[in-house]
């Protein structure tokens, strides 16, 4: 008996246990409301044909295999990945390319000038960045345009040609987004060890062995990071897709966000778009795994 009251909280215990569920009460019922019943809701409308008048009528896997069977559906999937696939390469690329640059000794003014440049971009609102830039890529009275003429070289149809639209929204991309993973690369390698930098440079190491064999090594988990998050972000990309180019000329930079978006509230196919939905969580899912089992080979932990 003396045990078991021993193992017994004791009243205050249960008073601090009881205060802490109240203060994360609140959180948990906004994540309940406004994060998880919307997923299992959706979950569910992918697996029926939602009629405003009728409700909704269960279909099966139905809408699953019309967007798996439906070329033009394919085809902005296609365009997804390929967004996601240059937007995070050249992203955290040039992010890295930039931090190796200025993680160096200079002025702490230009310091500071090149690093708020190059970040400046990030904290603007996607929308007003694609507005100005749809006044670079103009045909007739764009921007970059106009210098290509004076120059001499032909004008090039950068939102209006299939084959340079998702190439100029990518760069967009980048030009916005670089910057954000440019910090995150300087905060990591100011934490590289210096004392073994030194000692590498004593020993003759070129910049190449000290690059690939000290500083990725000891940055690679933030790299793995970079990665993920751009991933997650590409897939989703949509408002400057739409400024742009309204996912034309064709379908040719629609994205999937931009078909739910179509499909529910345009042509109010709401179990379609939320199976949509679906793929693309599923996709990003896979796409994070993967990532995450490949880390193994290469992220040092």
């Amino acid at each position: 008996m003396t045990t078991i009251a021993a193992n017994r909280p004791s009243e205050l215990r249960r008073a601090q246990a009881r205060a802490g569920y109240l203060f994360i009460l609140p959180s948990f019922v906004l994540y309940l409301t406004f994060v998880l019943a919307p997923v299992i809701v959706t979950f569910l409308l992918s697996f029926t044909y939602y009629d405003a008048i009728d409700g909704a009528s269960f279909v099966g896997l139905d809408n699953f295999v019309r967007f798996l069977t439906d070329e033009r559906s394919l085809q902005i999937f296609w365009n997804t990945l390929r967004f996601t696939f240059f937007a995070v390469t050249f992203n955290v690329g040039v992010g890295l390319a930039l931090a190796m640059a200025l993680n160096r000794a200079m002025p702490a003014f230009l310091l500071y000038f090149f690093r708020l440049a190059f970040f400046l971009p990030v904290i603007i609102a996607a929308a007003f960045v694609s507005i100005v830039w749809g006044y670079f890529y103009g045909d007739d009275l764009g921007v970059i345009n106009y210098y290509l003429i004076r120059l001499g070289f032909a004008p090039v149809r950068w939102l209006t040609s299939s084959s340079t639209a998702m190439m100029s929204i990518i760069i967009m991309d980048v030009w916005k987004n670089t910057g954000f993973f440019m910090i995150i690369f300087i905060a990591a390698l100011q934490g590289v060890p210096k004392n073994i930098m030194d000692a590498a440079v004593m020993d003759g190491a070129n910049w190449w062995r000290r690059f690939s064999k000290i500083i990725l090594p000891f940055i690679s988990p933030v790299i793995f990071f970079n990665i993920v998050y751009a991933s997650i972000g590409a897939m989703q990309v949509y408002e400057s897709i739409v400024i742009l180019t309204q996912g034309g000329p064709g379908d040719s930079t629609r994205s999937m966000s931009i078909l739910i978006v179509e499909e529910a509230f345009g042509s109010f196919e709401i179990g379609y778009a939320a199976s949509v939905s679906v793929v693309l969580t599923l996709v990003i899912l896979v796409i994070t795994s993967l990532q995450l089992v490949a880390s193994r080979r290469w992220v040092s932990y």
